[in-house]
């Protein structure tokens, strides 16, 4: 879906192809790809590939590049994607490693939430995440999420898997 928000600290908008070259810094890197399932991209180019296969208008992926209204920069990306098996909207979302910690998902995830919701029936929103990835632990229980189950999370490239769980709010 397009995306044009505003929060206190954040500008949310669709990612372009022309920002390869920022998203390939976290893309890029090893520490912040740890705990998510694709691989590390070794190349901008690979990213801007990526990049031109999103579909700003799918109704069932609000997805969301994160700018900083103090710098203008682009720092990560996220949103919420519909599942219609679990009648459930995930939640996703990727940050430099230098903007760990200062919240900036969690003011996504409840922006972009607050905007589906005006536009769609939200029965509730689900997310996984690498067991050793606390700081996503607590992105979900600060959105109200709790733990539902264990999960296997697998690479993409099914290079390696590694513990997980999945969190869940119902509304």
């Amino acid at each position: 879906m397009r995306i044009n928000l505003e929060t206190e600290r954040l500008i949310l908008r669709n990612l372009t192809p022309e920002d390869y070259q920022a998203v390939f810094r976290w893309c890029g890197d090893p520490d912040v790809a740890r705990y998510m399932v694709y691989p590390v991209y070794t190349k901008a180019e690979d990213v801007k590939a990526w990049l031109e296969t999103l579909d700003p208008d799918s109704p069932d992926d609000y997805d969301a590049g994160i700018v900083l209204k103090s710098t203008g920069e682009l720092i990560g990306s996220g949103g919420l994607y519909y599942r219609p098996d679990d009648d459930l909207w995930t939640i996703g979302y990727n940050l430099r490693k230098d903007q760990w910690g200062n919240g900036y998902a969690g003011e996504m995830i409840r922006a972009v939430l607050e905007l589906v919701r005006s536009q769609r029936e939200v029965r509730g929103i689900q997310g996984t995440f690498a067991k050793a990835n606390n700081r996503s632990r607590r992105v979900m229980e600060k959105l109200g999420m709790t733990y539902t189950e264990d999960v296997i999370l697998t690479k993409l490239d099914g290079s390696s898997s590694y513990p997980g769980e999945k969190y869940r709010r119902i509304f």
